[in-house]
């Protein structure tokens, strides 16, 4: 059997120094995803789209390294994207306004068809509340700055301000705000929390 560390062999997009903002070129990859709005920390479609995304994706994960191809590798961490139809209101004080997509990476090696039995297992066996709302895109990010940011969500925002200087000096902010979440917050201390900060730069 084959086993395959993606986190590591994409350790450029995926372990960035906390001490200094970079700038990536991030290639075209496949994602599932689910559209949703309101406060992640209260909307129940927000947890209804995560329970969703990871229960597909273990599906996934086991259906490849059960197959033919014999590929064993790790789920790729949620990931997400924030906006607000208006901007000057995406603030951390007030949520209820945000929208997001939430996603998790694929290997290129998981077709479509794979992904189409593995909804159909998850469908017979838990059937989540958002699994209708799931969808495979490819998103093709391109250049963006990057940082990584320890510690609770609450206190991102210095943070993010480094990545909108950074962005700032070079050239102009685009696009929505992402975020990838390398802990596990369910156990890991918030003081440890590791989070992805990416920003669309052009």
């Amino acid at each position: 059997m084959e086993k395959i560390n993606l986190k590591k062999e994409l350790k450029y997009l995926y372990q960035p120094s906390a001490k200094e903002v970079v700038q990536v070129d991030v290639p075209a990859m496949n994602y599932l995803m689910i559209d949703g709005e309101g406060d992640p920390n209260t909307s129940l479609a927000y947890a209804d789209a995560v329970e969703a995304l990871f229960a597909v994706s273990y599906a996934i994960k086991f259906m490849v390294k059960k197959g033919s191809s014999a590929i064993d590798y790790g789920v790729m961490p949620l990931e997400g994207l924030w906006w607000a139809d208006d901007m000057s209101k995406f603030t951390t004080e007030d949520k209820s306004n945000w929208k997001w997509t939430m996603m998790i990476m694929q290997p290129s090696f998981v077709t479509p068809e794979i992904i189409d039995s593995a909804i159909a297992n998850v469908k017979k066996k838990k059937n989540p509340t958002a699994l209708s709302k799931l969808r495979l895109e490819a998103f093709s990010e391109g250049r963006r700055a990057q940082i990584l940011h320890i510690g609770p969500f609450s206190e991102e925002g210095p943070t993010i301000e480094k990545v909108h200087q950074f962005i700032d000096s070079r050239g102009n902010r685009t696009g929505k705000h992402h975020e990838i979440y390398l802990s596990d917050i369910r156990k890991a201390d918030p003081a440890k929390w590791k989070t992805i900060i990416r920003q669309p730069m052009q």
